[in-house]
Protein backbone atom coordinates (compact mmCIF):
# COMPACT_ATOMS: atom_id res chain seq x y z
CA UNK A 1 0.00 0.00 0.00
CA UNK A 2 1.25 3.93 -0.76
CA UNK A 3 0.27 6.21 1.39
CA UNK A 4 0.72 10.33 -0.22
CA UNK A 5 0.52 12.76 2.50
CA UNK A 6 -0.25 16.33 1.59
CA UNK A 7 0.32 19.18 3.86
CA UNK A 8 -1.52 22.89 3.07
CA UNK A 9 -1.09 26.17 4.09
CA UNK A 10 -3.48 28.66 2.51
CA UNK A 11 -2.92 31.99 1.83
CA UNK A 12 -6.26 32.88 3.23
CA UNK A 13 -6.67 30.96 6.43
CA UNK A 14 -9.82 31.76 7.61
CA UNK A 15 -12.45 29.13 8.59
CA UNK A 16 -14.38 29.87 5.07
CA UNK A 17 -11.57 29.43 3.18
CA UNK A 18 -10.43 26.13 4.94
CA UNK A 19 -13.37 24.99 4.76
CA UNK A 20 -13.91 25.26 1.35
CA UNK A 21 -10.61 23.69 0.40
CA UNK A 22 -11.03 21.09 2.67
CA UNK A 23 -14.73 20.21 0.58
CA UNK A 24 -12.95 21.05 -2.48
CA UNK A 25 -10.67 17.91 -1.27
CA UNK A 26 -13.31 15.56 -0.33
CA UNK A 27 -15.25 15.99 -3.30
CA UNK A 28 -12.23 13.18 -4.75
CA UNK A 29 -14.21 11.03 -3.34
CA UNK A 30 -15.86 8.52 -5.51
CA UNK A 31 -14.09 9.91 -8.79
CA UNK A 32 -10.61 7.90 -8.81
CA UNK A 33 -11.06 4.76 -9.19
CA UNK A 34 -7.58 3.67 -8.28
CA UNK A 35 -7.89 5.60 -4.80
CA UNK A 36 -8.27 3.46 -2.05
CA UNK A 37 -8.82 6.03 1.01
CA UNK A 38 -9.34 9.60 0.98
CA UNK A 39 -9.26 11.45 4.61
CA UNK A 40 -8.91 15.14 5.10
CA UNK A 41 -8.14 16.80 7.96
CA UNK A 42 -8.48 20.75 9.45
CA UNK A 43 -5.48 21.88 11.92
CA UNK A 44 -7.17 22.56 15.36
CA UNK A 45 -4.08 23.68 16.82
CA UNK A 46 -2.92 26.60 14.88
CA UNK A 47 0.29 26.84 16.26
CA UNK A 48 2.93 28.86 14.50
CA UNK A 49 4.50 25.75 12.73
CA UNK A 50 1.07 24.21 11.68
CA UNK A 51 -0.41 23.51 8.36
CA UNK A 52 -3.77 24.28 7.86
CA UNK A 53 -4.69 21.06 5.98
CA UNK A 54 -3.81 17.29 5.59
CA UNK A 55 -4.13 14.96 3.03
CA UNK A 56 -4.31 11.46 3.69
CA UNK A 57 -4.68 9.31 0.64
CA UNK A 58 -4.07 5.53 0.10
CA UNK A 59 -3.29 3.78 -3.28
CA UNK A 60 -2.77 0.00 -4.08
CA UNK A 61 0.39 0.45 -5.68
CA UNK A 62 2.73 3.07 -6.80
CA UNK A 63 1.30 3.10 -10.13
CA UNK A 64 -2.10 3.74 -8.60
CA UNK A 65 -0.45 6.92 -6.96
CA UNK A 66 0.68 7.98 -10.53
CA UNK A 67 -2.74 7.35 -12.10
CA UNK A 68 -3.95 9.29 -9.17
CA UNK A 69 -1.69 12.58 -9.95
CA UNK A 70 -2.66 12.82 -13.97
CA UNK A 71 -6.36 11.79 -13.44
CA UNK A 72 -8.62 14.58 -14.84
CA UNK A 73 -10.53 14.97 -11.56
CA UNK A 74 -7.30 15.71 -9.86
CA UNK A 75 -6.39 17.38 -11.95
CA UNK A 76 -9.19 19.90 -11.32
CA UNK A 77 -8.93 19.88 -7.68
CA UNK A 78 -4.93 20.74 -7.89
CA UNK A 79 -5.76 23.63 -9.96
CA UNK A 80 -7.83 24.94 -7.50
CA UNK A 81 -5.41 24.06 -4.81
CA UNK A 82 -2.78 25.57 -7.02
CA UNK A 83 -4.61 28.87 -6.31
CA UNK A 84 -5.41 29.11 -2.96
CA UNK A 85 -2.10 27.45 -1.16
CA UNK A 86 0.96 29.73 -0.14
CA UNK A 87 2.44 26.21 0.27
CA UNK A 88 2.46 22.44 -0.06
CA UNK A 89 4.55 19.17 1.82
CA UNK A 90 4.32 16.29 0.64
CA UNK A 91 5.68 12.37 1.97
CA UNK A 92 4.77 9.62 0.72
CA UNK A 93 5.72 6.18 1.83
CA UNK A 94 5.18 1.69 1.48
CA UNK A 95 3.16 0.11 4.47
CA UNK A 96 2.83 -3.45 4.24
Amino acid sequence: MITHVVLFKLKDRSAQSVEKARDVLLSLKGKIPVLRHLEVGIDVLHSERSYDLALITKFDTMDGLQSYQVHQAHLEVAKYIMSAKESAITVDFESK
